[in-house]
């Protein structure tokens, strides 16, 4: 049975840079903190774990193998402890979970969001289909089995991450699936302020909003904190630093007819973002715009959606690609 009026949370805070276990902690105590305060989904920022990767975008490529090594041992695997330990973290409090973080898959890194249910089992599992301009030198790519939205006791779930909220088409595969609550990961807003107004967080919370409108769903918007201690840590040389200052937290819960229901805390501020969640409103919103039903013109234009998942072997007999290993969460 759906639960139509509940509370939610969204992240704004600052990882543990580089820092599987430190993250980890953070990210417990932050679950707790919110299942503490009523709410029933706690929504992370993309690569929560182990923080976003500002290097990609502050030094050449040369100078960034030593970062590159220390971001890869620090990623997570499905199947690690780190992922158990959160799993059990969601059954103990009673709270669904969208985790963003980078997935380490052998020799392969993905910007991953993973959803787990308050009985701590896995709802969704998902990657980023298009890393964006220097992320691709570090991430790999996802494929249309990552364009997925699935039945919970909160309502029909799905998200994306970061700039997948410019990409028209993968948002209306979503629409068309009928989301209902949709988590949108992002990076920390601070890089790059007044230089470039596309990575800025007026036009990607407009984007947000927008998603929102268009959708006519709940959003919920993670986003990271950087201080000056993770400034000094990616951006050692003063030429850097002006491209990277402190702050960037801009969370934000957004409703279906994309007017924002939370309240904004202080860019360099670290805490929880609550709104309220009533999906019969959703309802409302759609009777004047649902681009995937009554408001559609299907005679004219169509999206072609392949859902199936991409494998570099397949066997003779296999139907279907294997996806992520998630084992029994257990006792």
């Amino acid at each position: 049975m759906v639960t139509t009026t509940y509370r939610v949370a969204s992240v704004q805070a600052e990882p543990v840079w580089l820092d599987a276990a430190g993250t980890l902690e953070k990210t417990l105590e932050l679950i707790a903190e919110a299942a503490d305060a009523g709410a029933k989904l706690i929504a992370f920022p993309e690569v929560w774990f182990p923080g976003y990767p500002f290097f990609l975008w502050l030094d050449a490529v040369a100078n960034q193998m030593p970062m590159v090594a220390r971001y890869h041992r620090s990623s997570l695997a499905t199947d690690g402890p780190e992922m158990l330990a959160i799993r059990a973290a969601a059954r103990s409090h009673e709270i669904a979970v969208v985790l963003g973080f980078s997935e380490r898959d052998r020799g392969t890194l993905y910007i991953s969001q993973t959803a787990i249910g308050a009985d701590g089992d896995i709802l969704f599992h998902r990657r980023k289909l298009k890393p964006t301009h220097v992320e691709r030198s570090l991430f790999g790519e996802g494929d249309g089995s990552d364009l997925v939205v699935v039945d919970t006791d909160l309502g029909r779930l799905g998200a994306l991450s970061c700039a997948e909220h410019l990409q028209p088409l993968s948002k209306f595969a979503l629409y068309a699936q009928h989301e209902q609550l949709h988590v949108a990961s992002w990076p920390c807003f601070s890089m790059y302020r007044n230089i470039a107004h596309a990575l800025s967080p007026e036009a990607n919370m407009a984007a947000t909003a927008t998603y929102a409108l268009e959708g006519g769903c709940f959003v919920i918007a993670s986003t990271q904190v950087i201080s000056d201690a993770g400034v000094a840590l990616f951006a050692p040389r003063d030429e850097q630093k002006v491209m990277l200052p402190a702050g960037g937290g801009f969370s934000r819960v957004y409703g279906p007819d994309g007017a924002q229901l939370s309240e904004d805390l202080p860019e360099d501020q670290e805490g929880l973002i609550y709104a309220e969640i009533d999906l019969d409103m959703i309802a409302i919103a759609k009777n004047a715009f649902d681009p995937a039903g009554h408001y559609s013109r299907g005679d004219v234009t169509r999206l072609l959606l392949d859902p199936r998942r991409r494998s570099v072997v397949v066997r003779p007999g296999s139907t279907e690609a294997a996806g992520p290993y998630f084992p029994e969460l257990g006792d």
